[in-house]
């Protein structure tokens, strides 16, 4: 995970989201997926009133959709229109009111932000910006990483097991080995669907990408026109972070999700950084297909990419705030990549409350000096010298991206373990018993990269000891 680099613009032009107050959202308004997979006009209009008059008179005219769909589709109420099929959980979590806008003119954005703001009926009104991610991690910061092994390389398998070793994962799958009905999400650049060593796990997946090359911007590459549903990835990084939790080879040390299964949505598209392909995408984008995950079903969702805190206006809302109230509030554990800056500063949706974010080890367990420090970060695994899957053959990859993907199969792990005692286990009990039974760090006094390394075996262990209690209280009852 990366910031963007300092020619590319943090935000896609003329374009803006903004989010209405509870009861605010019109029913006729259409949803972004309905426009651009089923041929359903754009609104052209919004309220008839002082926003509409707002984005015509500093932005010269004007297209929008919401950016989800909701839960309960239309052959599920046929009476219900449009904004009305959101449930109370889509509507108060506020994703049933995020309207993406595109304008004619974007050269009085700021003003318009500024003059929307003022709104009774507006919650929010921010830029849509971009998000970016490296296929190594690596970025522009004081703590440089190892490069990467390229594509195909042949893989060093004592490095390879050291990562696994460090967190005990042989015995934690002895213990637990998962179970194929959870499903982890993994929203990232896709992944290679006709991978030998991962066609086993996946689930078909989906799209999201919808970009517009521009003026000064990122020259991207590959498919970029929302045009289809099709997750294959384009740069790498998906299939690096799918590697690691599902990997079935004998040239790779076996997945550490086990048995669970992955759904792959392809969130964000390729563009070209020199000569490597990175992927960036738009923050409407990326939440878009984290709904569609946990609409889905999805148990678990990993996020390897990120937005620094210092890339936001000072009265900017975070992104990705209402999407992951959505998936707290439907029982989806959220882990996060920290950054790769090196630096102590908050990076989202890492930082945002109820997400795990976790921090980045060497394979001796020593803090990468890489990882993006902080209070929010809840613990570290590895996340230098990771082998996995690459677009063909083999990586070694480095960076927080990769070390999230080891917490994210062991709550998957945790997920199932919970589900066949019968006793789902929720997101913020699931934090705490990670943190809880993490590893110390190797040296004391450690700050700001969470409470210790991750320790697979332990956390189930921590899992089984509080679900003995919890069936024990419930017999009290």
């Amino acid at each position: 995970m990366m910031a963007l680099p300092s020619d590319w613009p943090n935000q896609l032009p003329r374009r803006l989201l903004l989010t209405l107050r509870l009861g605010e959202m019109p029913e006729h308004v259409p949803a972004w997926r309905a426009c651009q997979r089923h041929g359903v006009p754009f609104g052209e209009h919004l309220d008839g009133g002082p926003i509409d008059r707002l984005l015509s008179h500093f932005g010269g005219g004007m297209r929008l959709a919401r950016v989800h769909s909701a839960r309960t589709g239309r052959e599920q109420a046929p009476s219900r229109v449009g904004a009305r099929r959101f449930d109370d959980i889509e509507q108060l979590s506020g994703v049933a009111r995020v309207l993406r806008i595109e304008l004619q003119q974007g050269d009085r954005l700021p003003e318009l932000m500024t003059a929307l703001a003022q709104l009774p009926t507006v919650e929010h009104a921010r830029p849509e910006r971009l998000v970016d991610m490296g296929l190594d991690g690596s970025a522009v910061h004081p703590s440089p990483l190892p490069a990467a092994v390229p594509q195909a390389a042949s893989v060093d398998m004592q490095e390879a097991w050291a990562a696994r070793d460090l967190i005990r994962l042989t015995e934690a799958l002895a213990y637990a080995p998962g179970d194929p009905t959870v499903i982890m999400g993994l929203a990232d650049t896709g992944v290679v669907m006709d991978h030998p060593a991962l066609h086993r796990a996946l689930r078909p997946g989906f799209d999201t990408v919808d970009l517009q090359a521009s003026a000064g911007g990122p020259e991207l590459v590959g498919d970029d026109a929302g045009a289809d549903a099709d997750p294959q990835d384009e740069v790498g990084h998906g299939t690096g972070c799918a590697g690691i939790v599902c990997a079935d080879s004998p040239d790779l040390p076996p997945g550490a999700a086990g048995r669970c299964q992955v759904l792959p949505a392809r969130v964000l598209g390729a563009a070209l950084k020199g000569q490597r392909r990175v992927g960036i995408g738009s923050v409407a984008n990326i939440d878009a297909g984290m709904k569609r995950l946990i609409d889905l079903g999805v148990k678990v969702i990993n996020m390897s990419f990120g937005t620094a805190s210092s890339q936001l206006s000072p009265d900017e809302p975070p992104p990705h705030s209402e999407v992951v109230r959505y998936a707290l509030a439907r029982g989806v554990i959220l882990v996060a990549a920290s950054g790769n800056s090196g630096l102590t500063e908050p990076f989202y949706p890492a930082a945002l409350p109820g997400v795990i974010a976790v921090g980045a080890v060497d394979l001796q367990g020593k803090p990468a000096r890489f990882s993006t420090r902080g209070d929010h970060v809840a613990l570290s695994a590895p996340g230098q010298g990771i082998w996995t899957c690459g677009l063909n053959g083999w990586q070694r990859a480095n960076g927080t991206s990769f070390a999230a993907p080891f917490v994210s199969a062991v709550c998957a792990l945790m997920a199932a373990r919970a589900e066949a005692r019968a006793c789902p286990i929720d997101p913020e009990m699931t934090r705490q018993l990670l943190v809880q039974s993490s590893r110390p760090h190797a040296q004391a006094g450690e700050s700001g990269m969470g409470r210790g390394v991750l320790d697979a075996l332990a956390a189930l262990r921590a899992l089984d000891d509080w679900l003995d209690r919890h069936d024990g209280l419930q017999a009290d009852d």
